[in-house]
């Protein structure tokens, strides 16, 4: 039976924190991602991310459902990331989807399209 040395314990050790580090930082995006999505998408995508927000109600084309993993799996991250940052239009798509640029930055912009993949289930494209 072989033993750790104290040298091998403390590799360990450190490779523990790095990766409790990591999953922190991931943790931490995802939390601002979800804060974003519920300040700017959940009145009209809705809480449940279905496109069922509050707004959708009275709007003539119903938003997109997040939670749809095959709309989403087909959906490359760079048209969401062109729908977020320049709105419905910029994709070809609803005047209703508004443009957040200037709102929201790049980087808020791509936390969000990550976010998108959780939700749907799928991964980047």
């Amino acid at each position: 039976m072989r033993f750790l040395t104290k040298n091998h314990f403390y590799a360990l050790v450190a490779a523990g924190i790095a990766l409790c580090s990591v999953d922190a930082a991931k943790a931490e995006e995802s939390a601002h991602a979800v804060k974003l999505y519920n300040t700017y998408c959940v009145q009209c995508h809705g809480i449940n991310r279905d496109g069922n927000g509050i707004n959708s109600a009275s709007m003539a084309v119903k938003p997109r459902d997040h939670t749809d993993t095959k709309a989403m799996g087909d959906t490359p991250d760079e048209t969401l990331f062109k729908a977020i940052k320049g709105g419905g239009l910029a994709v070809g798509k609803s005047i209703l989807m508004p443009k957040w640029e200037g709102v929201l930055n790049d980087d808020e912009v791509k936390e969000l399209v990550t976010y998108l993949r959780v939700v749907s289930k799928t991964t980047s494209k």
